[in-house]
């Protein structure tokens, strides 16, 4: 039987929990505190801490800190009262499998559990051997994602990245893709798509390096025959395109300043013109971007607007380059020789 701890300082709540898991066959201690929580894990091996965010005397992201420097094979789940998702890509980046928000749902949290202990039976078989396709299966079980052409590998940094994909996908947040050429930012834009409300409608992906400041805003918004020499027919923007779907804008860094200014209007008003036209038509667009270089830099240098860069910023997720993914190279290598046979 697998053991559970659960430290929340409301008793009631420890209580209900404790009851509910023994009933469905674990071992379970429950504490009201950071201190005494580490004394339990100094005695007993647990194979789940249940945490909740705000304890008397700490609070989960210290205890988990503590927990993966101490007990690494343990796994955490972070109880909250509240919502708020760059908490839960915090947590989830220093090591919490998940974060769960009150009110508790029964079968939530033991379907939660039951994925959570699962996952890290498979991380700790491969912390002691080197992965196989059978422990991949394990780890990425737990994702229950659609992925398309995106890859999920074995690699710390991977799941990490899964993780983030699968907290963001259901939002309407505007999300930022950063990471050298190549770490796969499109693939990522796509399965966050794929994955979101919005999977049944449109994907529309645009290079951003490629488009002139002349074209810009012709592809973006579209344009009615003959508003322009060379306007021979009535032209969709990619906005409209991507109407009720997800519009990903690659390498958004290289957009000149008044598209950038023009971009803003769009995301801020939801309305578009077709260039020669007067009449506006409504958008409900997700906007994904993503870009190798460093936005911060460029704002600070007057190359890129910081009220557009923080419209786009809702989400941010960093594709660490291969070079940090060393046991994704296998994975890779047989996805990509699979797909060429």
């Amino acid at each position: 039987m697998k053991k559970i701890l659960i430290v929340d300082d409301e008793v009631n709540i420890g209580l209900l929990l404790s009851k509910f898991l023994t009933r469905n066959s674990f071992i379970v201690e429950t504490t009201t505190n950071g201190s005494s929580a580490m004394d339990y894990l100094a005695k007993q091996s647990f194979d789940l801490v249940l945490c909740d965010y705000r304890l008397e005397d700490t609070d989960g992201k210290e205890m988990l800190i503590k927990i993966k420097e101490q007990y690494p094979s343990t796994g955490v789940i972070i109880i909250t009262g509240y919502s708020d998702i760059k908490l839960a890509v915090e947590l989830i980046k220093l090591g919490a499998y998940d974060y769960i928000t009150k009110p508790l749902y029964p079968d939530e949290i033991l379907n939660t559990i039951n994925k959570a202990i699962e996952m890290q039976i498979a991380l700790n078989a491969t912390s002691s051997e080197d992965g196989t396709k059978d422990k991949k299966t394990k780890v990425n079980k737990q994702a229950q994602a659609e992925t398309g052409e995106f890859v999920i590998g074995q690699s710390n940094a991977s799941r990490d990245l899964m993780k983030q994909i699968i907290l963001v996908a259901p939002t309407s947040y505007s999300v930022i893709l950063t990471g050298e050429s190549g770490t796969g930012k499109e693939s990522v834009a796509k399965t966050i798509h794929l994955n979101s409300p919005r999977k049944d409608k449109p994907f529309v992906a645009m290079d951003c390096g490629s488009l002139t400041k002349e074209l810009a805003g012709s592809e973006f918004f579209g344009h009615e025959k003959g508003s322009f020499t060379g306007a021979l027919y009535t032209k969709i923007g990619h906005f409209e395109m991507a109407n009720g779907g997800t519009l990903f804008l690659d390498e958004v860094g290289n957009l000149s300043y008044d598209i950038q200014a023009a971009l803003l209007r769009t995301v801020q008003e939801r309305k578009i013109k077709r260039i020669g036209s007067t009449k506006e038509i409504d958008l409900d667009v997700r906007i994904i971007v993503a870009t190798n270089e460093n936005l911060g830099d460029a704002i600070q240098k007057g190359r890129f607007r910081e009220d557009l860069y923080h419209r786009f910023n809702e989400f941010s997720i960093h594709l660490p380059p291969i070079s940090q993914r060393g046991k994704d190279i296998m994975v890779f290598a047989n996805t990509f020789l699979g797909t060429a046979n």
